[in-house]
């Protein structure tokens, strides 16, 4: 009887991840069927039993949304804002779990209390500041904004991920003559492996899809990034939803690949950040 309760109780749970899943990939499997749709073909029951292999659309979006450029903006403003994320981020955290003083923890409390602070209140003093400093469409603004509004979250999760680590290796290497930056960057940042990865998935899939700043600060066609290109190809080809549908799974495509990579990372990071700290 209890190998039946315990045999039942599996199939269960396996038959509610597989309904999640499905329900979950639903919205791209739709996604997929209009970006493979001929625009002469209509959206109908025999398409969607029969998905069709029609690959023009992707070309039409490309060139008619400027994907390839947007694409680049993206890139650059997206691996700039993880790198400075992740290197101050990372020292922040370490200075805060190694220095337990009064001073780091008011200052830990005080990010904790900036996560608190939707990113885009700060929307309009940010555009006069930039206007005033000439970052309006430019990079190097783009990519402090985005670091400055991740950098609480960022620093909460490294500070608990470090807190959680033994601090003899790097009294053992601080012995032995390294100095305690030289401590850090050789021997406790390969360790933030896991944490450093939930880090770059998270910033830089929000980062990636920011659509509420970009609009402010990136105002010229050459400096759209992939959100603002399917932004403005929508206002022109809003109708045609599977140039619209095309549009998307290309600027999709990268984001995914991201995650593929640091996925492994990503839950154990998430863990060890939010718990240990």
């Amino acid at each position: 009887m209890r190998k039946e309760a315990t045999w039942l109780k599996k199939f269960l749970r396996i038959l509610v991840i597989i309904l999640i899943t499905l329900l979950a990939l639903f919205p791209f499997y739709i996604l997929s069927l209009l970006a493979f749709t001929p625009s002469s073909m209509n959206f109908s029951k025999e398409l969607i039993l029969l998905p069709q292999s029609y690959f023009e659309n992707f070309g039409v979006a490309w060139e008619k949304a400027k994907m390839g450029r947007s694409i680049i903006n993206s890139l650059i403003i997206t691996l700039g804002s993880v790198a400075v994320i992740v290197s101050f981020a990372s020292m922040a955290g370490y200075a805060i779990a190694r220095v337990n003083n009064k001073f780091n923890r008011i200052i830990y409390y005080l990010i904790l209390g900036c996560m608190m602070i939707p990113g885009i209140i700060n929307t309009v003093p940010l555009y006069t500041l930039m206007i005033k400093i000439g970052g309006i469409n430019t990079h190097w603004a783009m990519i402090l904004v985005c670091a400055a509004n991740a950098l609480p979250f960022s620093v909460f999760l490294f500070t608990g991920f470090i807190r959680g680590l033994p601090i003899n290796i790097e009294e053992a290497a601080i012995i032995d003559g390294c100095t305690k930056i030289g401590s850090f960057w050789r021997i406790v940042f390969p360790i933030l492996k896991p944490v450093t990865s939930a880090v770059i998935i998270i910033n830089g899939l929000n980062i990636w899809n920011n659509y509420a700043q970009a609009i402010f600060f990136l105002q010229k066609q050459s400096m759209r990034t992939i959100p603002l290109a399917i932004s403005m190809f929508y206002q022109q080809y809003g109708a045609k939803w599977h140039l619209m549908a095309a549009a998307a799974m290309i600027g999709l495509a990268p984001a995914v690949v991201i995650f593929i990579i640091f996925q492994k990372y990503f839950i154990k990071g998430i863990t060890a950040g939010s718990v240990k700290g």
